[in-house]
């Protein structure tokens, strides 16, 4: 692992000095991109530790219909956003001010002289990323602390550290580089965990035999239900308890599908499609990442599930759940492969928490400083100021993720649905219907981001019908208050119709 981290370092140094030249080297490498960097920097920053650990967990605690569920709808949004919005969005935001920043090309899109978009994208931006930062810092506390024993708090911090010393260092393209390399390690560490794990268990058909005499767990419309006492799952005779299966409806299948929507509102998604050299490129990288995505979703589920037929009774509380991925390849391989297994964590952990940092701190320097604060600011000044962010919102991050009984796919869906209800909806409207308005882009916003606290924190508690996953309700809010907002709002100036015209019909292949 300290090899690992050597390299990752070395990626930081390699790119040091091109990341320094501009705020635009820094933030979006120069649109220099190509196919499989983007691709697998995309879908490694995406899933981060929550693939390794978070989804594993959820399968070990609750079985297969919550994580499988939750799975297919991934894979699903996966594909339809490479599909749909990547290209548009590559010709798009260049034709739209050569927008660098996912606030820039909301904002560049309804040509604002006030940067009303843009403030409000920023500072929603800056909130989630920060959650969302927060859960990879838990995850590579768990990481640490369990494999060498020591306090999660001192080994969250040290990892924390090391991820921020090296974005700080390289920007874009050294977390661009280091992202393809790690979502390489990622997938061969699930595969490999994957098959030893089948012929430790003795087979598919012995796992799927063992699954089925739990209630509710190996069932597509079921879920397992722990008999659970202060948060801890009760043992007799050995095994551990569970009690009838509970009813996994319709409702609630909707609810883990519409984690696909979160992808059209991820910022380091989107940025990795405005990144990449040419549009045209985009097709081959959305093979690569469909592929990607599909096996690794595949392998994280199964991983769960056998991981509660080899070790039924070792982790007895949901957060210590998703440390099975840790548990199976410290059993299953010698030291040296399990070090290299376990550098997969670290890999998924590094790749997302240097992405949600760098466009957290990108938010605040081009949009909040650069834009209202400081408009004759310099590149130097704007780069010193993303770094300086960078440092602050790792240091909340820190703050937030200090509890070690903190849920990793918790605390991820919660900022998912932020940004899923957020950015989503506008992203394709702005896209997609040239009547979309400034007043409609401004609201559909508000009203997304908005809907994800009151449903998350108000509403569904009360459980029964408002016990949907918050993204759902939130993205379907947004679309409706676009839609009215936008009908009944001041037109488009004819300068906004022409260049949506133009991001349509021409391929722009700008190579910089």
């Amino acid at each position: 692992m300290l090899i690992y981290m050597a390299v990752v370092i070395g990626i930081g140094i390699r790119y040091a000095k091109r990341a320094s030249e501009s705020s635009e080297n820094f933030l979006i490498g120069g649109r220099s991109l190509g196919p499989w960097v983007t691709a697998m920097g995309a879908e490694a920053s995406d899933m981060s530790g929550w693939l390794l650990m978070g989804l594993p967990g959820v399968a070990y605690w609750f079985g297969l219909s919550d994580a499988v569920w939750t799975a297919i709808g991934l894979g699903v949004g996966t594909y339809l956003n490479w599909l749909f919005v990547a290209k548009r969005l590559r010709r798009y935001s260049t034709i739209a001010g050569d927008a660098i920043t996912i606030p820039d090309f909301i904002s560049n899109r309804y040509k604002e002289e006030k940067k009303v978009i843009a403030t409000i994208a920023a500072l929603f931006i800056l909130i989630f990323f920060t959650v969302y930062a927060a859960s990879c810092f838990v995850t590579v506390g768990k990481l640490f602390s369990t494999l060498f024993g020591l306090k999660y708090q001192v080994m969250m911090i040290a990892g924390a550290l090391f991820v921020i010393a090296y974005t700080f260092i390289g920007g874009f393209l050294a977390e661009s580089a280091s992202d393809f390399m790690q979502g390489v390690v990622m997938f061969f560490a699930l595969v490999f965990v994957l098959v030893m794990g089948i012929s430790v268990a003795g087979g598919i058909t012995n796992i799927i035999k063992n699954a089925n005499e739990i209630p509710g767990f190996f069932n597509f419309f079921g879920i397992a239900q722990p008999k659970i006492v202060d948060g801890v799952q009760q043992i007799e005779s050995g095994k551990p308890l569970f009690g009838a299966a509970g009813k996994y409806g319709f409702l609630t299948i909707i609810s883990t599908l519409s984690w696909g929507l979160g992808y059209f509102g991820m910022p380091q998604v989107l940025l990795k499609f405005m990144a990449i050299r040419k549009s045209e490129e985009l097709t081959l990288s959305r093979r690569i990442a469909t592929v990607w995505v599909a096996i690794s979703l595949t392998a994280a589920v199964t991983i769960g599930i056998m991981g509660r037929i080899l070790y039924p009774d070792a982790l007895l509380t949901q957060s210590a759940s998703e440390s099975i991925f840790i548990l199976m390849s410290t059993n299953f391989f010698i030291p040296l492969f399990a070090g290299i297994v376990m550098a997969g964590i670290l890999a998924a952990t590094i790749s997302s928490s240097d992405s949600y940092l760098l466009i957290a701190a990108s938010a605040f320097s081009k949009t909040i400083y650069q834009g209202l604060m400081k408009k004759e600011a310099t590149d130097k000044a704007i780069l010193y100021v993303t770094r300086v962010t960078l440092l602050v919102i790792s240091i909340i991050a820190m703050i937030i993720a200090i509890d070690e009984n903190s849920v990793i796919f918790t605390v991820v869906s919660f900022a998912w649905a932020g940004f899923g209800a957020t950015f989503g909806p506008i992203m394709l409207f702005s896209l997609f219907w040239k009547k979309t308005t400034r007043a409609g882009a401004i609201a559909g916003m508000i009203s997304g981001g908005v809907m994800v606290f009151i449903w998350k924190l108000i509403l569904k508690p009360m459980g029964g019908v408002f016990g949907i996953y918050e993204l759902f309700p939130a993205f379907v809010t947004s679309c409706i208050v676009i839609t009215i907002v936008s009908s009944y709002s001041k037109k488009p100036s004819q300068e906004v119709l022409d260049e949506f015209e133009l991001a349509k019909t021409t391929e722009l292949a700008i190579t910089k």
